[in-house]
């Protein structure tokens, strides 16, 4: 009795600590993680099919991001002059060896608004008059030292621009890291293969196979979610009660694709956005191929002759 009490005590304890450590995602009603993972496929045949997946984690080697800067002004020559002092201004407190910087021009708009005209019996009218010049541009800043992003929006808000528009991630051993994967995956599907003949005694040496394979890659920037945490109490109230709700902070996190149905992954600690590339190769081997005979045919040659009897004819 003793035995089962500890049994059921471990068993809630080990379930309450699970729950701690999962966040505050739990807060959010029937969370679904979606089916980021790559899937190829055959045409449907009476077969047997042998497939090995891979992940790699490829932290990244350099990356871009993208602040959006916007200005309007009564002239172009005021609109041009704010906006460039703004960026100009910025960019003086970067380290020219740690950055490389572009400057993309957007749009160049002229901007109206409305103005009333003054009749006398008549419907109030209003038509639109040039007020100003809008001007939108992007700054575009590479980097390779992920904590460098910190002095990057530091700067630029000294100078109203806060606008940070996406990251990107870039790798340079992209090729070398997919022919690791292929290796590894060659090695596997060979391994389970043999197993298979081991199990059902069949040698597919001389059966018909084909084989695909593929990848599939994500980047940080596709894998961001969201969620909002808080927990209401529920009130039995009249309908005609007025309800004052709060708005709720939405949190972005990062979640990556979770490892749970690969043969193989490669740097399988994530700490911090990392690129996924993720790998498959599928064999299919025909089991309805026709074995060929082993027994020999005998052909028999018949001559006929003119009074129409037929009589064996043997050839050397």
């Amino acid at each position: 009795m003793k035995k089962i009490v500890l049994l059921l005590f471990s068993t809630f304890f080990a379930t309450a600590l699970i729950g701690q450590e999962a966040g505050n995602i739990n807060y959010q009603n029937q969370v679904r993680f979606s089916d980021n993972n790559i899937n190829i496929g055959f045409q449907s045949y009476t077969e047997h099919f042998v497939s090995v997946k891979g992940m790699a984690n490829v932290p990244a080697d350099s990356h871009v991001a993208i602040f959006s800067v916007h200005q309007v002004g009564k002239t172009t020559e005021e609109v041009n002059t704010l906006i460039d002092e703004r960026i100009n201004n910025a960019l003086k407190e970067f380290d020219k060896e740690a950055f490389e910087v572009f400057v993309d021009m957007i749009s160049f708009v002229p901007v109206y608004e409305f103005e009333k005209e003054k009749k006398v019996f008549s419907k109030k009218t209003y038509s639109e008059i040039p007020a100003g010049f809008e001007l939108k541009k992007n700054i575009h800043i590479k980097y390779t030292d992920s904590n460098l992003l910190n002095s990057v929006i530091t700067s630029l808000s000294k100078h109203e621009i806060y606008d940070l528009v996406r990251v990107d991630y870039f790798a340079n051993d992209i090729e070398a890291i997919k022919k690791e994967m292929r290796q590894k995956a060659q090695s596997i599907i060979k391994e389970k293969i043999d197993n298979y003949e081991t199990i059902v005694s069949i040698e597919v040496d001389s059966l018909d196979k084909q084989m695909t394979e593929g990848y599939k890659v994500m980047l940080p920037v596709e894998m961001y979610k969201s969620y909002q945490a808080y927990n209401s109490t529920s009130l039995n109230l009249k309908k005609s009660a007025n309800v004052n709700q709060v708005d709720k902070t939405t949190t972005l996190y990062y979640q990556p694709i979770i490892d749970k149905e690969f043969d193989f992954v490669i740097n399988p600690t994530i700490f911090k956005p990392v690129i996924q590339i993720m790998y498959e190769v599928k064999v299919r081997i025909n089991l309805t191929q026709p074995t060929q005979s082993t027994h020999t045919v005998q052909k028999e040659y018949i001559l006929l002759t003119p009074d129409g009897t037929m009589k064996p004819l043997k050839l050397d």
